[in-house]
């Protein structure tokens, strides 16, 4: 078994071996001043005398591989966007979080491409609650979290959970530390799902997705994010059975017969079962896989665009690797196929290459969804029917909405202060001018009555009918105005608090 290469080289497991845990590595290259390293130390890094270390803006420790050293520097030489792209780039996203429902019905396509070209690191953890429908989720659940919190768990999940528990990127200030705050949270929320779904209980690759979801958000928040993954992007990825991640594996060979017949037919003589490289990938969502800047990347793509991000990245990795025979050349048995397919080139992995491959790579949901048929079928007839009954897979943001249309009107903000239904709004004079005559009218009526002038019928019919009319009926000379004041109140709240929505950026 090969060892484990840290973030830039893949350990995929073999048929029945346990997903392990992986050293990140951070090691700037040979500009060693590079701009991404920071001299902040988290508590936890401080904790575990790490207090000489600097820390990178990803909140990896730099120079953690030890002595095996950095196998791939160069890929740590990050595409930084310059600082006024970066700051064009918030007020844009933050335009469209403030007003997500308008955008998402009108304006997707846009947000798919902004998603396309990174979502910037000050809003990521927002965004992505806002794509996956977690936020909604959070706000239709208020205590849920809480409730499955305060809970005991079952004994056999909760002892597998903590023996994973430092596995999951060492080297990150938030995980560095054992019992430090970092894995105290994803002890918390893979716990919690365990309790929220018994059936699926607690895989072990739903630990380095949670990790990573809790480095951009709190721990309420990574838990409802991790509950769309596991049932609307990756349902039945991390059942028992783990059917799903078998028939995706069947979905992605028979794809790679289109984009590279070169890799499809190596593999097939080879007879190397998709399972032995790609199980890892898919279930990981390739966090233990890929550099660090490039997993950033694919997540932004994937929460917008769905599950054919990851078969995209997936096709990609295969074509480059294995898609001509001068690479071919050096993988003439099954072992150093496997081995190429571990020890990925730099070259592919590297975040402008692989972002752009990705996002030129003619793969649909419609052909996905129709390989899934073909090999369901396939399935059946020759294994019977699944033994996970999974929910249908949705593909991205736009499906999540289109399949929980209701559930949106959440997310719009509510005001702060509610005013009595009869109250009026201070400025709005126009709108007291039709009460204000009505009583006026009745006060002549009660004077005409106390000196005993009862023969004025024009004035007295005219009040009794303003008086009974109310508002529906304003007299001629004053223009109609809105029917109800409290609704103008409640569109004026809504307005006067369009940013409170960016109270929940977490940095």
């Amino acid at each position: 078994m090969a060892k484990s290469r840290g973030e830039n080289g893949p350990h995929a497991p073999a048929a029945g071996e346990s997903l392990s845990g992986t050293r990140e590595s951070l090691a700037p290259g040979p500009d060693a001043a590079t701009a991404d390293e920071l001299s902040s130390l988290g508590s936890d890094s401080e904790a575990n005398g790490f207090a000489e270390r600097r820390i990178n803006k990803f909140g990896f420790i730099v120079g953690s591989q030890g002595a095996e050293g950095a196998p791939y520097p160069l890929l740590h030489r990050l595409e930084e966007v310059p600082l006024e792209v970066l700051r064009q780039r918030e007020s844009k996203w933050l335009d469209m979080l403030n007003n997500w429902d308008k955008w998402m019905a009108k304006k997707h396509k846009k947000i798919r491409l902004r998603c396309q070209k990174g979502i910037p690191p000050s809003l990521r953890g927002r965004a992505w609650q806002y794509l996956s429908g977690g936020k909604v989720k959070l706000q239709q659940n208020p205590g849920k979290f809480d409730e499955l919190d305060r809970s005991p768990g079952d004994p056999k999940w909760l002892d597998v959970i903590e023996r994973d528990l430092h596995r999951q990127f060492p080297f990150h200030e938030m995980f560095v530390s054992r019992g430090g705050h970092g894995q105290q949270d994803l002890f918390r929320v893979l716990k919690a799902y365990t309790l929220y779904r018994p059936e699926e209980g607690y895989c072990q690759a739903q630990a380095p997705i949670a990790a990573v979801l809790l480095m951009h958000m709190p721990a309420e928040q990574a838990f409802w994010c991790l509950v769309q993954i596991c049932e609307k992007y990756l349902p039945g990825y991390y059942s028992e059975k783990l059917e799903a991640i078998q028939l995706d594996g069947e979905i992605l060979f028979s794809l790679l017969h289109k984009v590279s017949p070169v890799a499809h037919k190596h593999l097939s003589r080879q007879k190397i079962d998709p399972l032995l490289y790609m199980t890892e990938w898919f279930m990981c969502a390739f966090a233990r896989t890929l550099p660090w800047s490039s997993v950033l990347r694919v997540w932004d793509m994937f929460f917008c665009e769905g599950v054919k991000i990851i078969f995209r990245v997936g096709l990609v990795l295969l074509k480059h690797a294995l898609g001509s025979p001068e690479k071919l050349k050096t993988c003439q048995g099954q072992y150093e196929t496997i081995e190429r397919l571990r020890s990925l080139s730099p070259k592919i992995m590297q975040e402008a290459f692989l972002v752009q491959e990705v996002v030129e790579l003619p793969v649909t949901e419609r052909q996905i969804e129709r390989e899934h048929l073909i090999q369901l079928r396939r399935w059946q007839e020759t294994r019977g029917e699944l033994q996970c009954c999974s929910p249908p897979r949705l593909h991205g943001a736009k499906a999540i909405l289109e399949a929980e249309p209701g559930s949106r009107l959440s997310l719009q903000p509510s005001p702060s202060i509610r005013l009595p239904p009869d109250a009026l709004l201070p400025g709005s004079k126009a709108k007291s001018k039709l009460p204000k005559q009505v009583q006026k009218e009745k006060e002549k009526q009660k004077q005409a009555k106390a000196s005993g002038q009862q023969n004025q019928p024009p004035v007295t019919g005219q009040a009794e009918m303003v008086a009974a009319a109310g508002d529906a009926c304003p007299p001629p000379d004053v223009p109609p105005k809105d029917p109800a004041p409290q609704n103008s109140a409640h569109h004026c709240s809504q307005e006067s608090l369009t940013s409170q929505e960016s109270e929940d950026t977490y940095l």
